[in-house]
């Protein structure tokens, strides 16, 4: 039996080379990371005060050391904006020193990464290319993940290890400035989070829908895995997303206590520009409630992330 509802035709649109873009971010313009002795930041929130968010952040690093010594996961969850800010270096370096036990991303996070991969710059002009409707059309993005996705699909890969892996298959020039090829190399798995027809490789006709959802869905499979870990000390940071990273990890926490009713006393972290209910709600409240502890900084990710996590170096 088929539809009665008739579908659109996605073989009518006209596809661009992502060559003839303008962009916003270029690999140039992340975060430097050549000598690390050079930052000490210890010093500097030694001397923070401790009263309300300071004494919060001070709290949080503790915490953070001390799961980092007992080898509890430290997880992160980041919308795109961590990568279109240029924070991609640091969380790479945090792969290499083994202090990040899995990353989840939404849709997005892996178009700009690929993006850097391919052609070291990402992020279109949007308000330009909106009007005529070349937004998203960029043609070797979409036809690149759709292909690592339907080869990982049938390799029993999930989505964020299909793409890793393809990155590093095709040698794409810029790979070393890629959270996925990192992690992939790291044996660090990268779970990413879809809502279909929210990115713009699903507005291409090289996409399956069957083979995104399937390849996302092995990664929650692989997140949950991960997530129970945290048990007992590990840490959860979700920075900069207010919607699916939020609600995957609601999720997940659910099924965890489902299996295992002891599964508490860990602490989550939001980060974001400003306070958004269903980060306060789904992770920074609701998990902690039977132990542990949640935190909520409001700041500027390309600032406050950078300024966290050197305070641990």
């Amino acid at each position: 039996m088929n539809s009665k509802y008739k579908k659109f035709d996605l073989t009518k649109v006209k596809i661009l080379s992502i060559k003839d873009r303008k962009n916003l971010v270029s690999y140039k313009d992340f975060l430097k990371i050549k000598n690390l002795k050079e930052i000490r930041l210890k010093n500097f929130v030694n001397i923070l005060p401790d009263i309300l968010m300071a004494k919060e952040l001070k709290e949080l690093l503790l915490l953070m050391k001390n799961a980092y010594k007992k080898n509890k996961p430290i997880i992160i969850a980041t919308g795109a904006h961590s990568i279109k800010c240029g924070l991609s270096p640091l969380f790479i370096e945090l792969i290499r020193r083994k202090m990040i036990s899995l990353i989840a991303l939404n849709g997005a996070g892996v178009i700009h990464d690929v993006e850097i991969a391919l052609i070291g710059e990402t992020s279109e002009k949007v308000d330009i290319s909106i009007r005529d409707g070349s937004f998203g059309m960029a043609k070797e993005t979409a036809e690149f993940i759709n292909s690592a996705l339907e080869f990982g699909v049938n390799n029993n890969m999930g989505y964020g290890e299909a793409v890793g892996y393809f990155i590093d298959k095709k040698n794409l020039k810029y790979r070393k400035y890629s959270l996925l090829y990192n992690a992939y190399k790291n044996n660090v798995p990268v779970t990413v989070h879809i809502g279909i027809g929210t990115d713009i490789i699903h507005q291409q006709p090289s996409t399956k829908g069957e083979i995104i959802g399937k390849a996302s869905y092995t990664d929650f499979l692989i997140y949950i895995e991960k997530l129970k870990e945290i048990s007992d000390g590990g840490i959860y940071l979700n920075i900069g997303s207010n919607v699916i990273l939020p609600e995957v990890f609601l999720k997940a926490v659910t099924v965890i206590r489902n299996t295992n009713p002891d599964f508490k006393n860990f602490y989550t972290a939001n980060f974001d520009m400003i306070k958004h209910y269903r980060p306060t709600t789904n992770v920074v409240h609701r998990p902690v409630l039977n132990g542990g502890k949640g935190f909520n900084f409001i700041g500027h990710n390309e600032i406050m992330i950078p300024l966290l996590f050197f305070s641990l170096f």
